[in-house]
């Protein structure tokens, strides 16, 4: 190391590097640079939304079609459903052309009774379920109470005395509760 003082003063070689020529050359290259990556990030942005455009119209075409086959399987379900009726609604139709002066009434509640039961083993493969409650507790999810009647014992204490009108279930879907009596205690 030198004990030399040090001057204030630039070499020749670092003044060179300052000119206000290389000055303006560095900010053309700068703009430069700037409207290169401006047109990039532009570039950019434009696939970003195609990109986007894309994916919201593919959405759109998967809901669409997800309400399509939702709705297609429900009437494929109904449709099962009713052909499974159609044997019993064919009864049902021979019972309307029968002439009533041949035909005495115990046959006729005899077909009656067969076109039920043919009905409701065909709902019963669906799922479908009837509720008649009668000697069961009541249940407010499947039961309602239309009335009440005194119960003997207090271990018959809200049990089903009278089942008013049969209930149906379907899945565990109640779709009309079994319209019922419950027993009450009273204590006496």
């Amino acid at each position: 190391m030198s004990d030399a003082p040090m001057s204030d003063a630039t070499s020749p070689a670092d003044s060179a590097s300052f000119t206000p020529e290389s000055s303006e050359a560095d900010a053309s290259a700068a703009e430069l640079s700037t409207g290169q990556t401006s047109e990039r990030l532009q570039q950019e942005l434009d696939s970003l939304k195609d990109k986007h455009l894309r994916l919201a119209a593919e959405f759109d075409n998967f809901r669409r079609r997800a309400v399509k086959e939702r709705q297609e399987a429900g009437w494929r379900a109904q449709g099962e459903l009713v052909r499974g009726l159609l044997d019993a609604f064919d009864d049902v139709a021979r019972f309307a052309r029968v002439d009533p002066a041949t035909v005495d009434t115990a046959t006729v509640v005899n077909g009656v009774a067969l076109v039920e039961k043919k009905l409701f083993k065909s709902l019963a493969g669906h799922g479908f379920e009837v509720l008649d409650p009668t000697g069961h507790a009541f249940d407010p999810a499947l039961h309602e109470a239309v009335s009440t009647v005194p119960a003997e014992q207090v271990a018959l204490d809200g049990t089903v005395a009278v089942c008013f009108q049969s209930g149906y279930v379907i899945n565990g879907l109640v779709l009309r509760p079994a319209r019922v009596v419950v027993k009450q205690w009273n204590g006496a």
